[in-house]
C-alpha cells in the first residue's frame, strides 16, 4: 500500500534526511521524502498505523498533516 503524508517544516535535503531515517526505522516502511513538495510518500508492506507515522514525523523535529492512500499508476 502507498500513502502520501504531508510534512510542514522542511527547508532543505536535511530536513528530507531526518524525515526519511524516521520514517524508514519503521518495520515495514520506506519512505520517500521531498521537502519541495513538503510530502513523503510511503510504501507500507506490514501493518503501521497512520498515528505510527505521524508520530515518527514528530519525533524528527516536523509536523505531519494529512496522510491518504494513493492508487494507481499516477496515485489517482
Amino acid at each position: 500500500m502507498k500513502k502520501t503524508l504531508e510534512i510542514q517544516g522542511m527547508s532543505c535535503s536535511h530536513c528530507e534526511g531526518r524525515v526519511a531515517d524516521a520514517l524508514n526505522s519503521l518495520p515495514g516502511v520506506q519512505a520517500v521524502v521531498n521537502h519541495k513538495k513538503n510530502q513523503a510518500v510511503i510504501t507500507i508492506t506490514g501493518e503501521v498505523s497512520d498515528e505510527t507515522l505521524k508520530e515518527a514525523v514528530r519525533e524528527a523535529g516536523y509536523e505531519p498533516g494529512s496522510i491518504g492512500e494513493r492508487r494507481g499508476f499516477f496515485g489517482i
